[in-house]
C-alpha cells in the first residue's frame, strides 16, 4: 500500500527555498533539460505531476485538464511536437480550476497573455500553429520531460533556475538538508551586504591547498 503524503505541507516547505537549495541537499534529484523554461519570471512552480502523452494532438490535454485536482501540475510529453498544445485557453482554464501549472515538453502559443497568468506554465518554445484535436493518447503514466521521467504523483519544484522533478519521499528526505542550506546562503549574504569577505567565510585557501596537495578535502563554510 502506498503512504499517503501530505503534500500541502511539503509544498509550504518548498515555497521558502530555491530550487538551487534542494538541488544542492541531493545531488541525484533530477532537473529537466535547460531550454524548457518558464514563460512568465518570477513564478515559482510547486505541485503534483498529472501526467499526459500525445503526439501533434491537443485533445488529451483536454483530458488531463478534466481530470487533474486542485494542486496539480500538467506535465506533457508531446513527444517531439512541432505545433503547440497548449495556449492561452487551456492555461486560463488551468488557473481557474487551481492546478499549480503546466509544463510542456514542447511548444506552447499566446505566450503574450501567459506572461500576465500568475499560473507557470514551462515550454521548449512557441509556435502559433496549432495541433489537431482528433486523437486520445495516455494519461496518468510515466511520461518523459526535459529528459526526465516524471510519474504521476512526483513533485516539481520550478523557478527561473530551471524545474527539479523527484517522488514525495526523496523531496521530504531532502527538505532539512535543503533548508539548513538556505539558512546559512542567507547568512553568507547577510554577511557580504555588511562588508565581510567571502574569504573570511568558507575554506577555500584550504581545500586548495589540499586539492593540489592530492588530499581529500572538501570546500565548506565556516559560519
Amino acid at each position: 500500500m502506498k503512504q499517503p503524503y501530505d503534500y500541502p505541507a511539503i509544498y509550504a516547505r518548498l515555497a521558502r527555498i530555491d530550487t538551487t537549495h534542494l538541488a544542492d541537499a541531493d545531488k541525484s534529484i533530477a532537473a529537466c533539460a535547460p531550454d524548457l523554461r518558464p514563460v512568465r519570471l518570477g513564478l515559482k512552480l510547486i505541485g503534483r505531476a498529472h501526467t499526459v502523452r500525445l503526439r501533434e494532438d491537443f485533445l488529451s490535454v483536454i483530458a488531463g485538464l478534466a481530470e487533474a485536482a486542485p494542486g496539480d501540475v500538467l506535465v506533457v510529453d508531446t513527444e517531439g511536437s512541432r505545433r503547440a498544445v497548449v495556449g492561452e485557453l487551456f492555461s486560463l482554464e488551468a488557473q481557474r480550476l487551481g492546478l499549480a501549472g503546466i509544463v510542456v515538453d514542447g511548444l506552447v502559443r499566446d505566450t503574450s497573455t501567459l506572461r500576465t497568468l500568475t499560473l507557470p506554465v514551462y515550454a521548449r518554445g512557441a509556435c502559433p500553429q496549432a495541433g489537431t484535436v482528433q486523437k486520445l493518447f495516455d494519461t496518468q503514466i510515466a511520461v518523459s520531460c526535459g529528459g526526465v521521467v516524471v510519474r504521476p504523483g512526483d513533485v516539481l519544484f520550478g523557478d527561473d533556475d530551471g524545474l527539479l522533478v523527484a517522488s514525495p519521499a526523496v523531496v521530504l528526505a531532502a527538505l532539512p538538508a535543503a533548508e539548513a542550506i538556505a539558512a546559512r546562503e542567507a547568512e553568507v549574504i547577510r554577511r557580504l551586504l555588511a562588508g565581510q569577505p567571502l574569504a573570511s567565510m568558507v575554506n577555500a585557501a584550504e581545500h586548495l591547498a589540499k586539492v593540489r596537495a592530492g588530499e581529500a578535502s572538501a570546500l565548506r563554510f565556516d559560519i
